[in-house]
Formats: C-alpha cells, structure tokens, sequence
C-alpha cells in the first residue's frame, strides 16, 4: 500500500484541493487514518482547514500547514514580500510529524511543480524530499494534453514517481476536448489517467468523497 502521495497541478486553480479532500476523505470512510498536510497557503487559508476537516481533524489543525502568507502568489514571492524566508528543513520536518501520526499521508502542494518556495527551491525539490509519488491534477479542458505531459516530463527529469493523474471538470460545458483529453492522455502519459472528477457545484467533503470513490481514486493506494 502507498504511504501517501502528494498532490500537484498542472497549474494553479485546477481543483488540487477538492481532489485531495475527497481523496482523503474516501480513504477515512474505508478506516484508513490519513494525516493531511499543506505545506505553504499563500493567499487564500482555507485548503489547510478543508483538508483537516477531511481527514477527521487527525492532529492539530495548526500542524497541517507549515507556513501561512497572505499574498497570492508564488510562496518565494509572497514570503519576501513580508520579509520572510521559507525553509526547506522546516518544511520536510512538517510532513514527517505529520506522517508520524497516520497510515498514510496526502500532501497538497502549491500551483504546479516549478513554483518556487524559496530561492533556488521548488515544489519539485519539496516533493523529492518528502520522497511520496505524485497524483497530478490537471484541467479537463483544452490545452490540459499539453500542460499534462509537460509537468510529467518535468517530473521524470527529476526522477519523480508519478502515482497518476486526475483530469479536473472545472465547468460543466462539454467540447470535443472534454469528450477526448482521457484516452489521448491515457495512450501517451505512461500513468494511469482517471476522470473527470466532475464539476461540483456544492464542493461539501462527502460529495467530493463520493467522487473520488466513483472514479477509484482510493485504489491508486492498493497498485
């Protein structure tokens, strides 16, 4: 079985956090306790909380995220903007307490993989660290074949384990993309490609638990 992995995106805003908190919350249901961890929020602080909610608030609320700034933007920048600095340590020791608590962990990353941090420091560098395969989230939308297989070779060129990727319905209208990005994905990505994780129009834990278990979000843990 997994012991967790880490979910990143394609970008930022294609639906990380309602993948992982259903994710998370598919796993509680089936007994397993699952410790949640968002390393860095930047700007909106609420994917922390929506996460420990999922989990069954396992642990300290204020041990799910390591560092909490205000700005939205990339962690490197909103922490210089306040004059502070983020560290990598400090955000490894994080996962690990986290990781001491449960059976496995899910972390959520910030944006996608090249987000930086801290200087010379990036999501990809914090992934490999932590040493969790990676579940990517991306649009199902048109562009997301192009974003997709960029962020796996970015993820292959650091010898990054991908666990698979989660094609996102982020709006309910329905183009010949929509109808073909999963199999054009699944034939070339070399992962398996699960989706649409639909469109939620009331984004509550239990349904975005449901969807994860309709697509089998849960069984990437027993592969």
């Amino acid at each position: 079985m997994l012991r967790g992995v880490f979910v990143t995106g394609t970008d930022t805003d294609v639906g990380k956090t309602v993948v992982a908190v259903g994710l998370v919350r598919a796993l509680v249901r089936r007994g397993v306790r699952v410790a949640v961890y968002k390393p860095v929020e930047a700007g909106a602080q609420t994917d922390a909380l929506g996460l420990w909610e999922a989990s069954g608030r396992l642990g300290p609320e204020s041990d799910v995220c390591r560092v909490r700034l205000a700005l939205p933007a990339a962690p490197a920048v909103a922490a210089q903007e306040e004059g502070r600095a983020v560290g990598p340590a400090d955000l490894v020791e994080g996962y690990r307490l986290q990781a001491s608590r449960a059976d496995v962990v899910v972390v959520e990353g910030a944006g996608g993989l090249l987000v930086p941090l801290a200087d010379g420091y990036a999501v990809a560098d914090l992934a490999r660290d932590i040493g969790l395969p990676l579940l990517v989230v991306a649009r199902d939308a048109l562009g997301t074949i192009n974003h997709t297989l960029l962020t796996l070779e970015a993820a292959r060129a650091r010898s990054l384990a991908v666990a698979g990727v989660v094609l996102n319905r982020l709006h309910g209208d329905v183009d010949p993309t929509t109808r073909t990005n999963r199999d054009t994905l699944a034939r070339l990505a070399g992962v398996p490609v699960l989706g649409p994780f639909p469109r939620l129009d009331f984004p509550t834990i239990e349904a975005a638990a449901d969807a994860a278990e309709a697509l089998g979000l849960p069984e990437l843990f027993e592969r």
